[in-house]
């Protein structure tokens, strides 16, 4: 009986974990107001290149600066976009330049992880008295359960683990709090936190469900009390997420071979591939922490494995949204919290690392709404500064909020009943504002 009673918590406090990420155990909190303009722009893949990639080394290549600077990278290739080029090791991606552009005046001066992840998410300052939610908690607060969202599955997926360091939810409480996966989608089954139990069958589940039915004498004794039916409705919920279509949305083996071959067989290949099932679905964010990008040592070492994987899954993932008629309703962005020094550090113990750098690095755009084949901004000759056309977070971050129907300007609830936007000024007064020059 004892073992009984385990069996049944442990599997009730997963049910339940997943039913409340998805909001279906919590009423309607706040009433969000979102722009009335018509845009193609559904869903947002975010890839959170955390612990922030290098610019010289993706999207801003600087060969003429020396080895000091370029390191082993002094061949970038050009794109298909004439006069556009980028690190040697991403072949694929400079195939498919005319599907993106490219940010190289990103700043933000911060070069803490904490301080600069809770910007680059959320377009805000630290100094504010406030902890305002991430774009995928803003996204889900207009785009989710209050504005017409249905799916079993929730508005806000993060693959596969917390994106840490910061508050993704801010002040905006629970329900709009992101479903963090965990598993490994590369793996047979992805088992999917609350979801997909590794090395239970779907007949196993089926039985542990008859048994807890079984064991409910209390609610076969009072089936008329509104707890229970509220409590019964939930565990309804979350049996139809393990046994109905959302484990068969997780389930990759439903793709083909030579698709998930494409991709990459590896973490980063399947998680692109799970976005891309994510939003073919309707769920209107899913990020991707993709680790790995803090190369304080040996940062070329790291790149040699990083920026292949990165050039694949990205690369396909771009193509096969494009195949499936979903990219000019997806926006993709790629990026981090900050950039890396642009001058090595050869000397012991770093052995070749970069630092953290916050003052000039890069970001990926594409879908959407922005246009492709387009570089905004510049750096200088050994990209250390900004020469042309600063980018800051809000400036970012609000240009996607316009390319999805959410105004910028306007209000974001709260539970101090303060009146304030849902981004700061665009600019704050220091850069030159929205992407205009890039979106359509």
């Amino acid at each position: 009986m004892t073992k009984t009673i385990i069996l049944y918590h442990g599997l009730l406090k997963g049910l339940l974990a997943v039913v409340a990420a998805a909001g279906l155990f919590y009423p309607c909190c706040v009433a969000a107001q979102s722009s009335a303009r018509r845009t193609p722009a559904k869903a947002v893949i975010q890839i959170w290149l955390w612990g922030g990639p290098s610019n010289l080394d993706t999207f801003d290549p600087k060969p003429e600066a020396g080895n000091d600077y370029c390191g082993p990278f002094k061949t970038p290739i050009e794109t298909n976009v004439k006069g556009i080029y980028i690190n040697e090791l991403l072949p694929m991606l400079a195939k498919q330049a005319d599907k993106y552009s490219l940010i190289r005046s990103m700043t933000h001066g911060v070069n803490a992880h904490e301080t600069a992840s809770y910007m680059m998410q959320t377009g805000h300052d630290s100094s504010e008295r406030l902890v305002y939610p991430s774009i995928g908690a803003v996204v889900s607060l207009f785009k989710g359960y209050d504005h017409g969202y249905q799916g079993m599955i929730p508005p806000y997926i993060i693959l596969t683990t917390s994106l840490g360091r910061f508050s993704e939810v801010g002040f905006l409480g629970p329900r709009y709090r992101p479903f963090v996966t965990g598993g490994d989608p590369s793996r047979t089954p992805f088992a999917v936190e609350g979801i997909v139990a590794e090395g239970i069958t779907e007949q196993q589940q089926k039985d542990r469900r008859q048994l807890l039915d079984q064991l409910d004498l209390l609610g076969k004794a009072m089936p008329g009390n509104a707890n229970f039916k509220q409590f019964n409705q939930c565990q309804d919920n979350a049996y139809n997420l393990i046994l109905g279509d959302a484990r068969k949305l997780f389930d990759l083996s439903q793709e083909s071979n030579e698709l998930r071959d494409r991709y990459g067989r590896n973490w980063f290949g399947q998680s692109c591939l799970m976005a891309r099932r994510l939003v073919e679905s309707g769920v209107p964010f899913v990020a991707i922490n993709y680790n790995g990008w803090d190369t304080h040592k040996q940062h070329f070492e790291a790149m040699r494995r990083k920026l292949p994987e990165l050039d694949r899954g990205l690369a396909t993932l771009l193509q096969d949204l494009s195949d499936k008629d979903l990219l000019d309703s997806t926006i993709v962005l790629c990026g981090g919290e900050f950039g890396r020094t642009p001058k090595v550090q050869w000397e012991e113990p770093w052995n070749g690392g970069r630092n953290h750098y916050g003052k000039c690095f890069s970001a990926f755009v594409a879908g959407g709404g922005f246009k492709g084949g387009r570089v905004v901004g510049a750096s200088d000759a050994r990209g250390e500064g900004v020469v042309e056309r600063p980018v800051y977070p809000q400036d970012l971050i609000g240009s996607i909020y316009e390319l999805l129907g959410i105004d910028p300007d306007g209000a974001l609830p709260n539970p101090l009943g303060l009146v304030i936007k849902v981004m700061p000024s665009s600019g704050n007064g220091k850069g030159v504002g929205r992407l205009k020059e890039i979106m359509e």
